[in-house]
């Protein structure tokens, strides 16, 4: 992968020096006690409704509900899943890293795609416990090894997330148009949804420019540099850069099935996936939200949606994990020598 960054040191964005007020980096708000609640509600509905679905298939079958799960489990070709998992988890460490690396290039200053390896890894096994710690480790070497503000690379971050929910909608409208007539009635809402997107994201990059409520000074503070510095040229290199990673999960998520025992298109998976990703990140134990997603997709095989769900989302993280694991050491030697 092309190491140089993506834009000339002439086209790097200055730094933000405005907004002293802001200069140093605030503490993201906790959640308060009725979002806790909200998502504790969410995870008892998905893990009563998973309960209930998998305890009526084994009924069904004459077998206890752990008899019934060992014998989903015993039929997954493991090896094949395995090699499959680690082959797609080293592919989107890289593709995840080149997006960090392109955003920090375009917004801060050139950084390596190399120099951000072993921290982007590192920073998935924090992420097992809080993918927010996770981001700040990564503030922390970028500020300890190039002098790099927190609040810049808070403010990538935030593009960043920004732009992963646009994305997934786009690629979802993309399965929509593909497979609509395949997918549950409840995905005719993605075109809808899409429109209210682009009226959103044009409203957003105005804004940015000043054409919109140019008095707001809401833009003019620093967690929000990026979005002031961001072209529309910019947000589509982000799509760019991040769909192989998309457009990977979709061949593997449809082979995955298939050791599985359940058969699934491209295109339908297509359509699926982006959603299903939106559910996964939604925090609840276990991704048991998009788990439930699995099974609502395909009733007809609900053990093997739920073994399947269960084990790609979670080992996928532990997968990703190990790879921080092994630039482990390398990130210990540069953040303290």
């Amino acid at each position: 992968m092309n190491e140089t960054p993506a834009e000339t040191p002439a086209e790097t964005p200055a730094r933000d020096t405005s907004a002293a007020d802001d200069s140093a980096p605030t503490a993201p708000p906790r959640r308060g006690l009725a979002g806790r609640l909200g998502f504790l509600a969410l995870s008892i509905a998905c893990f009563a409704y998973l309960y209930f679905r998998l305890n009526g298939a084994a009924a069904r079958e004459g077998l206890s509900l752990v008899d019934y799960m060992a014998g989903v489990f015993a039929n997954v070709e493991w090896v094949s899943w395995i090699a499959l998992m680690v082959a797609y988890s080293g592919l989107y460490f890289c593709i995840d890293t080149l997006v960090v690396t392109r955003a920090l290039n375009w917004f801060i200053s050139p950084i390596r795609y190399r120099d951000l390896l072993p921290i982007r890894a590192s920073a998935y096994i924090i992420s097992i416990f809080n993918e927010q710690i996770g981001k700040g480790a990564m503030a922390y070497y970028l500020n300890r090894r190039h002098r790099v503000p927190g609040w810049e690379v808070g403010s990538v971050m935030l593009f960043v997330m920004f732009c992963e929910v646009f994305y997934l909608l786009f690629w979802a409208t993309v399965g929509f148009a593909f497979s609509g007539g395949s997918l549950p009635p409840a995905f005719a809402l993605v075109p809808w949804l899409a429109a209210g997107a682009v009226l959103v994201f044009v409203a957003w990059v105005l804004y940015f420019r000043g054409t919109l409520w140019p008095g707001s000074r809401l833009r003019d503070k620093r967690i929000l540099h990026a979005f002031r510095a961001a072209t529309v040229r910019h947000y589509a290199l982000f799509v760019a850069l991040r769909s192989p990673a998309l457009l990977a999960a979709v061949v593997v998520y449809t082979v995955a099935l298939r050791l599985f025992g359940v058969e699934a298109s491209f295109l339908s998976l297509l359509g699926y996936l982006p959603v299903v990703f939106f559910a996964a990140a939604v925090p609840t134990p276990m991704r048991a939200a998009a788990i439930t997603f699995w099974v609502i997709l395909f009733p007809e095989n609900e053990g093997q949606m739920a073994a399947f769900g269960f084990v790609q989302h979670n080992f996928f993280i532990l997968f990703n994990a190990l790879i921080g694991v092994a630039f482990w050491p390398r990130a210990q030697r540069e953040l303290f020598g």
